[in-house]
Formats: structure tokens, sequence, C-alpha cells
């Protein structure tokens, strides 16, 4: 990735882009486009908080991947990030995890026999993998833990669906719900993606007094102020 390499981070909600912003030092310039807002930082980022749930974040991303397109200046890659829930013990809370693999959870249809994602039906994709030689530059950059983070619709509540979930997907570590959307985006620009999530929550029975979203936003923030470098010295060439 050269240095003129264009980077969107597209989070969730505004809290979580904020967390990266922090890791951006000086001011922060706003871009209106069509139904969001980017933050163009000093230090080469453009931060989009997109929305929350797969559908929202693939069609913001594709927004402003689309109109920076049409400028004449495309980004050369695009990060997911944000909080997410992580699957215990492998990824504790206050963990960073980096996805290797990016995939659709709940993506196909529920028959007698079981899930069937959508490519067992013949059609469509249910995982992005982002590039190897950026994957391993981060977690070394930020200590992160590389596995599969998952993308859900619904956020798992229960123990039977997470046992689930990790029978399907025995390499996740972490869930979120914007991933894949971000992915898609990013696949149909022709664009890499990468994620990584901050565990604020175990990945099991919903317990709201467990979470911690203010220490999960803080790893956010040291995470970039690690993974930067990274994303400047990184190219496409490395896989």
């Amino acid at each position: 990735m050269s240095a003129r390499t264009r980077v969107l981070v597209a989070t969730a909600v505004p809290a979580e882009r904020d967390a990266v912003a922090g890791a951006f030092p000086g001011t922060a310039e706003e871009v209106r486009l069509p139904g969001a807002t980017l933050l163009r930082t000093d230090g080469g980022c453009d931060l989009l908080a997109a929305g929350v749930g797969p559908a929202l974040a693939a069609a913001s991303t594709a927004t402003a991947l689309t109109a920076a397109a049409l400028e004449g200046t495309p980004y050369g890659l695009v990060v997911s990030a944000g909080i997410g829930g992580g699957f215990q013990p492998e990824a504790p809370v206050g963990s960073l995890v980096v996805a290797d693999a990016i995939t659709a959870a709940d993506l196909g249809a529920e028959t007698p026999d079981g899930f069937l994602p959508v490519t067992d039906l013949g059609f469509g994709t249910v995982t992005h993998l982002p590039p190897s030689s950026l994957v391993r530059e981060a977690v070394e950059a930020t200590g992160a833990r590389p596995g599969t983070v998952l993308t859900v619709s619904t956020v798992t509540g229960t123990a039977t669906r997470a046992a689930a979930l990790r029978t399907r997907h025995p390499g996740a570590l972490a869930e979120g719900m914007e991933g894949f959307g971000v992915a898609e985006a990013a696949a149909a620009h022709g664009v890499p993606v990468l994620e990584i999530r901050a565990v604020s929550n175990p990945v099991g029975p919903r317990d709201r007094a467990a979470w911690r979203v203010g220490d999960a936003l803080a790893a956010l923030t040291g995470a970039f102020g690690k993974l930067a470098p990274a994303l400047e010295s990184w190219n496409t060439h490395d896989d």
C-alpha cells in the first residue's frame, strides 16, 4: 500500500467512529454524503459511521466507495471496525480480534436437517477473506488474535445459539453486525477489506451488566494507534 492509498474505516455507530478518531491527532473534517457523514482525519483515514446491521453498513460503505471513485480518488483499503461479542474463553472481554475470515453466520435457510448457508443452496457467498499479509501485520501491531468474525443480524443472546454457532464455525472468535456488509461493498468495488473487533461482552446469555463497552472502545482507540503504521506500510503486492 503506497502513502497515497486512501483508507476507509467503517464503524456501526458514532461512538465507535469517535473511538477510532481518537487515535489520529488533529482536527477531523466533516464530509457530507447521501445518507452518511465522513470524518476525514489528518492521518489519511476517512471514518464512516455506516449504521447498524449488514444491510445499512453495506449501503453506506458502497456510497462512500462510489463517491470516492467518482471523484477520481478511490479507496485502496476498507476496514470494518467496532466492538462486538467474543467467544469464550478464546476472546475474553477487552481483547482484540482481527478477522482472517468475515462470515455471514445466518445467511441461508433453516431445514429439518439444520441450517444451510446460501452457498449450499447454490448461490451467493458467505465468507470474505482479508489479505493474509495484512492480517498478519495487524495481529503483530495490535496483539490481536486472528480468527473468524461472524456477522449476524440478531445478536446472540442464549447459550444454545452460541453453541450452535461454534459448532458451525469452529474457528469463530467474535461476532458483530456489520463486517460482512462492509466486505460485500468492498468486494463490489474490488477493494481489499480488513475487520477488527474489540470485545465488549461474551457471546452467549444476554447480560448487559457484564458488558464493558467503555473498555472496548478504549481498546479500539489503542488498536488504531498501533494499526495506522501497518496500514500505511502494507501494499497489495504482499499477497
